[in-house]
């Protein structure tokens, strides 16, 4: 993989930086036949045929899927190419950019400070970040006439609100919580999901664009909130401001209490927000529809191009030695092994090879629905949103394969994860392209669900 150094970015919209290699040895998981685990070595051979004819389709460039059941993996294939131009097959050890899927991480670490009774989750933000502690709302957002489109993909804004109420805020009629934060419901936006005037402050101010937390939340903090605290599920930079409370109530950097807390105790070596010099041969290509823009929101692009070209270099800037924006709600890389043995620590009420990260009680505070009767958003139904993970409530109400009480979320460039407690079950996909407009991890996740026997 060919890289150029480049200067700071704007572009990841949720940019950042890895830690070293950790010294430390986890006892890896075991692979079984998957016969073992109630699950048909024939149906899985389904998934393979359909990620490898997805490939010669060029659909994908190439991909990864795991997954696991009762603590063992009974799946691991890779598909295609980590990168086409130099003829790198994929490998099981590839690095990829994970985007949204650095959510849940964050979550953790946030949540492992909650246990030591550093905050409450229903603690007003300001109380630990005095840069929020003046946040108003926008009058033609949270009083507006503003509509909200869900397009199955991304949950947009549409339109500026009230033009007559324009420029004029208020104050909100509480602070967001911490628990705002992890629900997304404090009221903060992205800037690029639609055209409000609080979407276009944060674009103007390159409220994203930041050399680290502390200046983002000082940027963040003149900006108006787009909706009442409490009142919308809205996805948001909410994320990285959890990222700045683990700094500030830890008096530690985010990515060093990530690597002395979470990444080194878990064994995860190769997850982080910087991709060191010595591991790019590892970090796989990103691709992009031919004719996609290089603009800053390049991920959310419309394009009807199927074919697949390399994305723009400065998609990689934030993942470069010297970047310096630790962005916990999309800025981290991480492989399929170090997400499974995430995932598997979750789905064991907290606890990996002996090493305890969580409470039983605390994973089951973070994968119960926070949201009441709140609709989550993104055109999902049946869904809610716990502390850092949608959670399914109902899969009546879903109509395709999976378990009620199941958490997941997914990544900008096509990864997904779910963990299934009614199962057993972790399933993974790794894919590397953005914007991203296939239906190929939920197709993984059909194909893993029919290949159960037992």
């Amino acid at each position: 993989m060919k890289l150029k150094s480049c200067s700071a970015v704007t572009f990841i919209i949720f940019a950042a930086v890895l830690t070293c290699s950790f010294s430390v040895t986890a006892r890896e998981l075991r692979s079984i036949k998957p016969e073992r685990a109630g699950i048909s070595q024939e149906r899985l051979d389904r998934i393979t045929d359909h990620m490898n004819q997805a490939v010669k389709d060029g659909t994908m460039v190439g991909g990864l899927g795991m997954i696991a059941r009762n603590g063992k993996v009974v799946y691991t294939e890779t598909y295609g190419l980590a990168d086409r131009e130099e003829n790198q097959p994929m490998t099981e050890d590839a690095i990829f950019r994970i985007y949204s899927m650095s959510k849940p991480i964050t979550g953790v670490a946030l949540m492992i400070l909650y246990e030591e009774g550093k905050f409450f989750l229903n603690d007003p933000v300001a109380r630990y970040i005095p840069e929020l502690a003046n946040l108003e709302v926008a009058i033609s957002t949270a009083d507006g006439n503003t509509k909200v489109a869900s397009d199955g993909t991304n949950s947009r804004t549409i339109g500026a609100g009230d033009a007559s109420k324009a420029g004029k805020t208020r104050k909100p009629k509480r602070q967001p919580t911490i628990r705002d934060l992890m629900r997304h419901t404090a009221g903060f936006t992205y800037g690029f999901f639609g055209n409000t005037e609080v979407d276009k402050m944060y674009r103007e101010k390159e409220v994203m664009g930041q050399k680290d937390l502390k200046a983002f939340v000082t940027e963040l903090g003149q900006v108006p909130l787009q909706y009442e605290p409490g009142t919308r599920w809205h996805y948001s930079v909410s994320v990285d401001v959890q990222g700045r409370v683990v700094e500030a109530v830890s008096g530690m950097s985010f990515g060093e209490f990530l690597k002395k807390r979470l990444f080194t105790p878990l064994g995860m070596k190769d997850t982080g927000f910087i991709v060191p010099k010595d591991k790019l041969d590892r970090f796989a290509q990103i691709y992009s529809p031919e004719g996609t823009s290089e603009g800053s929101d390049l991920f959310l692009r419309r394009n009807t191009s199927t074919k697949l070209v390399r994305s723009p270099e400065r998609i990689d800037e934030g993942y470069m030695e010297g970047a310096t924006f630790e962005g916990g709600g999309g800025g981290m890389v991480s492989t399929a092994r170090d997400y499974l043995r995430f995932s598997q620590m979750m789905l064991n009420g907290g606890e990996l090879d002996g090493v305890r990260i969580l409470s039983p009680k605390t994973v089951e505070l973070m994968t119960t629905n926070h949201l009441g009767d709140l609709p989550m958003g993104f055109g999902r139904t049946g869904v809610g949103f716990g502390l850092g993970f949608a959670v399914t409530l109902n899969q009546g109400d879903i109509g395709e394969l999976g378990s009620t009480g199941e958490y997941n979320w997914g990544g900008a460039a096509g990864t997904k994860f779910w963990i299934d407690p009614q199962e057993n079950l972790i399933g993974l996909f790794m894919v590397q392209s953005i914007p991203h407009r296939t239906r190929l991890g939920n197709e993984f996740k059909l194909l893993t669900y029919q290949s159960i026997i037992k």
